[in-house]
């Protein structure tokens, strides 16, 4: 059973919530949470609900289903029942104008009902806001990523190269890496904040597999178990010596999680040229990483990397011909994709605690994509590593 929020954590991150409400929208009256992850980090439950927050005056959880789960798993101050958000709107006397909503994620259709019992007309954003708030770690939740690195590097530094055979299908490995990680303390989900994101395991493949084209915003690909289904891995391609393996996943504890990636060379060494390539991408890992220090523009680290590339060298760098991830790295926490991002147009400076995955990466044809991915937290000397050092190509 996981711990429930402390009541000071929920505080403080209200606290913060409206701070930020109160710097970047001035004279904001009412939010409304209705995202799940939003709500359970500020109510440290996610049920079927809605969460006002009014400017002035008490926060109130309101729950459809479950009303007896929120109660026995949250410190929030006040929660309430209710059928429909008609009981919220008769009993919360919110008259404004002007809500803020999670823009990025309330549906049309759930909007039309909440308009149906309460007097607004007029919707704002407050999704960078509370996912500004949420990049910021603090020592509890970084106690719960820390958690989870270190099952991931156990997981993936150590327990990965027991479980590869030859002539096990890409499928039965996820389904192998999965059964291993929830004994380990993975609580079974990889979330993202991106709409209609499936993502089962991780990202994984042998050989050029990790090349195969997907609609996911990262460097790595995955041929999947079919169109209808394209994650987890292919049940026909098989393992056979001198393969590359790649995997990418999460790890979660307590709704937390850290990303990383590993590589390994089954049966013999890949070609030479290609590990120099991976070395290489080791190195952008461990510079960037060095940066990650209160006050830096993210922007500008990746401006700075790229520039120091060769054109060779940037050639199927960070994905594979035309298909091209736009970042070096980015936020991870309730979810796998949070702010900030080490990418272009990111010019706000990083803070301390922040919690960011670090993942350069190139694509190699004929062998795969190569390269590393570790979380880290910022401080004021670099970014912390919480999820191992190894730096890949571990030979089995």
């Amino acid at each position: 059973m996981s711990s429930l929020v402390p009541p000071g954590e929920l505080v403080a991150r209200m606290e913060r919530f409206r701070s930020r409400m109160d710097a970047e929208n001035t004279g904001w009256e009412c939010a409304a949470i209705l995202g799940r992850i939003n709500m359970f980090y500020l109510t440290g439950t996610m049920p079927d609900g809605l969460l006002l927050i009014p400017r002035d005056g008490e926060a109130v959880l309101w729950v459809r289903r479950s009303y007896e789960r929120a109660l026995d798993e949250s410190c929030f101050p006040r929660i309430e029942p209710m059928e429909s958000y008609r009981d919220a709107s008769r009993e919360s006397g919110i008259l404004s104008d002007t809500v803020y909503l999670e823009t990025e994620l309330v549906p049309l259709a759930m909007l039309q009902r909440l308009q149906k019992h309460f007097p607004f007309s007029r919707v704002r954003p407050l999704d960078l806001q509370i996912s500004k708030v949420r990049a910021e770690k603090s020592a509890y939740e970084l106690s719960r990523m820390e958690q989870a690195g270190r099952i991931h590097e156990k997981v993936l530094e150590e327990l990965v190269p027991r479980i590869l055979v030859e002539g096990m299908s890409e499928a039965g490995f996820g389904s192998e890496v999965y059964s291993v990680m929830v004994g380990e303390g993975h609580f079974g989900i990889v979330r993202f904040g991106g709409m209609g994101i499936e993502i089962e395991v991780g990202h994984l493949g042998f050989g050029e597999s990790s090349l195969y084209p997907t609609s996911f915003d990262g460097p790595g690909g995955s041929r999947g178990m079919g169109p209808a289904a394209p994650v987890l891995g292919s049940p026909e391609r098989k393992l056979a010596m001198g393969d590359l393996v790649y995997i990418d996943n999460g790890c979660m504890v307590e709704g937390y999680q850290t990303d990383k990636t590993m590589t390994y060379m089954f049966g013999g060494q890949i070609p030479e040229d290609a590990i120099e390539i991976h070395h290489q991408c080791i190195d952008i890992q461990n510079d960037v990483a060095s940066q990650l220090r209160p006050g830096v523009i993210p922007s500008r680290i990746y401006e700075d990397t790229l520039d120091s590339l060769s054109p060779g060298f940037l050639e199927n760098f960070m994905g594979y011909r035309e298909r091209k991830a736009q970042f070096l790295g980015h936020g991870v926490g309730l979810q796998v994709d949070e702010i900030p991002v080490i990418a272009r147009g990111f010019d706000e400076p990083l803070r301390e605690g922040m919690t960011i995955a670090i993942e350069p990466k190139k694509g190699v044809a004929g062998v795969g994509l190569v390269g590393i991915e570790n979380t880290f937290v910022v401080t004021t000397g670099g970014g912390r590593s919480i999820t191992g050092s190894s730096p890949g190509l571990i030979p089995v």
